[in-house]
């Protein structure tokens, strides 16, 4: 019986060894949220997390808005690695097969970080 606890493997993964995929990945998409980026996002958590015991309501309120904003930065970096890789196989007719087997499995990397973040 398998340990359904246990890290599922994707099929095909022995094709690229994973070194080489980290790297596709590292250069053929946009990276994730930048360090400075999350930072702010962070420092901004603290200091509204620090304020709540002086003011509960507008803690909840900045809260709100800056989960808002978090969300609109992922989107947009997701919208951004989505774009880079459409450029990957959209150049029309003149796209190799070997061209596409990378992309597809650049966007197998993509998908399975961005459904890691669930």
């Amino acid at each position: 019986m398998k340990n359904l606890n246990e890290p599922r493997k994707p099929e095909n993964e022995d094709v690229i060894p994973f070194e080489r995929r980290a790297a596709l990945r590292e250069t053929k998409t946009a990276p994730d949220i930048p360090v400075r980026q999350m930072d702010d996002l962070r420092g901004r958590w603290n200091t509204i997390q620090s304020s709540f015991v002086d003011e509960p309501r507008k803690a909840v309120e900045q809260a709100d808005e800056l989960i808002a904003s978090a969300i609109k930065q992922i989107e947009e970096v997701l919208a951004a690695e989505r774009a880079n890789l459409k450029k990957e196989w959209s150049r029309g007719d003149q796209v190799s097969t070997e061209d596409l087997r990378l992309c597809l499995q650049h966007y197998r990397d993509y998908f399975d970080r961005l459904i890691s973040r669930t």
